[in-house]
């Protein structure tokens, strides 16, 4: 099915799709690309289905820049890109000195804190300043930094919800062994007080999961009644069944984006060494570099190194190739504010075997097994229920691939968003009528 076709199939299939107004869209975040993660694939989807839905689309963004589909407009808004740059403190020219944007990036990078997000804010409010009335609504993806405040008295402003910041800043500082790490990470994660506070003050909020909304009221104070859930979306035409590839008895899938206690590969570690004795066909594929840290460590300690093996930059087919050949996809994160690799796993026709870290248990429903995060024992048990019953894994993934196509659509995403547009501007309409 190609992808015009399957954009007009889905949208006819949105239960409730009303004819939405069309609308000027400024879709923002301070890094864009689908290779830096989660929040890349995010816009990229985005856009796409909001044009879809006939709105008009711009992008503004920080590198790396966003991949969009024709007729959507890029509006690139530099930063000094400190990471790329091999003596970030000698990047400082005489023309920064003029932007706060610029030296406040600067300042923060060399002293061990992230400024990116207030300084895309900061470009942000200078760009929309000077291109007054080019849009109609803003719709963030999550930089929450304070300069949207300002930017929210000029136009609406929806911000997309995916899990708070400060959940990440709990692990990594729990991981702390001295110290000086400890005050290397709160020094870090600064920014997660400036989230806090511009989330709590912002209106109107789109959640991708009940756990991103109810873990924004619990760690930012944020007002329920002002978030709207919409789960995301998954590549259908990319991420689907495929019965002519078999599956390959034993073999275990995760994506691991980092060696960091959130993700959870300690605890998948700790299981497939409880299980792989007995079952000499286990083995584990990690979807993701496999650096010299922990989950090295650990997998030399419980002698598994030879039954894992990595893959890195691989394109979304190739994911997808993997996922149809796993005797198992397992998700054992701590957290996920949505878990797109159990969903498109799903989509897949696999059998996931997940935490019942933050969203995931949305995500799976009564697809698939979950166990309590950070439980390795519980997980090795749903890890060996599956490698002997082939026959239920491969019912478990018949049952999943039916709940990705019916939950998990870009169309309904966007109808949510633009919903949430529409009475931005209605209630903003009416206070100025007052």
């Amino acid at each position: 099915m190609g992808r015009d076709t399957l954009v007009s199939t889905q949208l006819e299939d949105t239960p409730d799709a009303d004819p939405v107004r069309p609308l000027r869209v400024l879709v923002t975040g301070y890094r864009s690309h689908p290779h830096v993660g989660g929040q890349g694939v995010y816009i990229r989807e985005l856009t796409r289905w909001l044009a879809a839905l006939g709105h008009k689309v711009t992008v503004a963004s920080g590198p790396p820049y966003p991949e969009l589909d024709p007729g959507i407009d890029l509006v690139r808004l530099p930063s000094l890109d400190l990471f790329a740059e091999d003596n970030a403190f000698m990047a400082l020219r005489a023309k920064h000195l003029a932007s706060w944007a610029d030296l406040s990036e600067w300042l923060a990078h060399n002293s061990g804190a992230f400024g990116e997000l207030y300084a895309f804010g900061r470009r942000l409010e200078r760009y929309l300043a000077g291109n007054a009335g080019e849009y109609d609504v803003v719709h963030d993806n999550q930089t929450l930094s304070t300069p949207f405040l300002r930017i929210e008295r000029r136009l609406p402003v929806i911000t997309t919800l995916h899990h708070p910041i400060a959940i990440d800043h709990d692990y990594a500082l729990a991981a702390s062994d001295a110290w000086w790490k400890a005050l290397l990470t709160r020094r870090w994660y600064r920014f997660v007080g400036m989230q806090a506070r511009t989330a709590r003050r912002l209106q109107r909020h789109l959640a991708v999961s009940e756990a991103a909304r109810d873990t924004h009221a619990e760690r930012y104070g944020v007002a329920p009644d002002r978030v709207r859930v919409a789960y995301n979306g998954i590549d259908h035409d990319v991420f689907r069944p495929d019965p002519s590839i078999p599956r390959e008895t034993g073999l275990i899938v995760t994506t691991a984006s980092a060696d960091v206690p959130i993700k959870g590969l300690d605890v998948l570690i700790d299981a497939l060494a409880r299980v792989a004795a007995a079952r000499p066909k286990a083995r584990l594929h990690i979807v993701g570099q496999l650096r010299d840290g922990p989950a090295k460590r650990r997998l030399a300690a419980h002698g598994l190194s030879q039954r894992v093996s990595t893959s890195s930059d691989l394109t979304r087919e190739e994911i997808a190739d993997l996922y149809r050949r796993a005797h198992i996809v397992a998700c054992p994160a701590r957290f996920e504010g949505f878990g797109f690799p159990a969903a498109e796993a799903m989509a897949c026709g696999a059998a996931v075997v997940s935490s019942d870290g933050g969203a995931l248990p949305e995500v799976v429903g009564d697809a698939g097994l979950v166990s309590p995060a950070g439980d390795a024992e519980a997980m090795a048990a749903n890890l060996a229920r599956l490698l002997d019953a082939p026959a239920e894994a491969a019912q478990l993934g018949e049952r999943a691939s039916a709940r990705a196509r019916t939950e998990f659509n870009w169309s309904s995403h966007a109808l949510a968003a633009s919903r949430l547009y529409a009475e931005a501007l209605a209630e903003r309409g009416k206070a100025r009528a007052c």
